[in-house]
């Protein structure tokens, strides 16, 4: 993959992901990602991350219309409440990853454009393999899966469950 194939990265993070964050934004343009850091800019221990997620997730959600590549990380000390966050943003499916299995099937399987990890959870190390194993994953097109996510994404445009 060539830096020209390579997503556009929107990241996000609180006051418990800013080391991890800082880290990530400098490795994935080290290895030719254009990352977009939606904050916070400096530490503040009693910020609220929900402004930060949404933030990334919509940027995300606005390439993806427009036909750009790409995805999204939202970081915080577990991940959890990044998510939901995330999540909130209607187009948005956000995976919490806590190993390299589930960051590779939340692209494979769930088509996941974003992905949440928490920062107090892993070593640097072993969450930066998390993201770049998500980063890499390609969807799998399986019409299983397609299906399954059409399903989805129909309910979040009308509010009815399609069996």
């Amino acid at each position: 993959m060539t830096s020209t194939d390579l997503p556009t990265v929107h990241i996000a993070t609180d006051h418990a992901g800013m080391e991890l964050s800082a880290h990530l934004v400098s490795h994935l343009r080290s290895t030719g990602y254009n990352v977009v850091d939606h904050g916070p800019a400096t530490y503040d221990a009693q910020d609220d991350y929900p402004s930060f997620c949404i933030n990334a997730a919509l940027a995300v959600v606005a390439d993806q219309a427009a036909g750009r590549n790409a995805l999204g990380i939202v970081l915080g000390g577990s991940g959890n409440g990044e998510q939901i966050a995330a999540n909130k943003v209607k187009g948005v499916r956000a995976a919490l990853a806590w190993n390299l299995s589930t960051a590779k099937l939340a692209r494979e399987h769930n088509d996941a454009n974003v992905v949440a990890v928490g920062g107090r959870q892993h070593s640097v190390e072993e969450a930066t393999s998390i993201i770049e194993a998500f980063l890499a994953e390609p969807f799998s097109h399986d019409e299983r899966h397609v299906r399954r996510i059409d399903k989805i994404a129909a309910y979040e445009r009308t509010g009815e469950v399609i069996d």
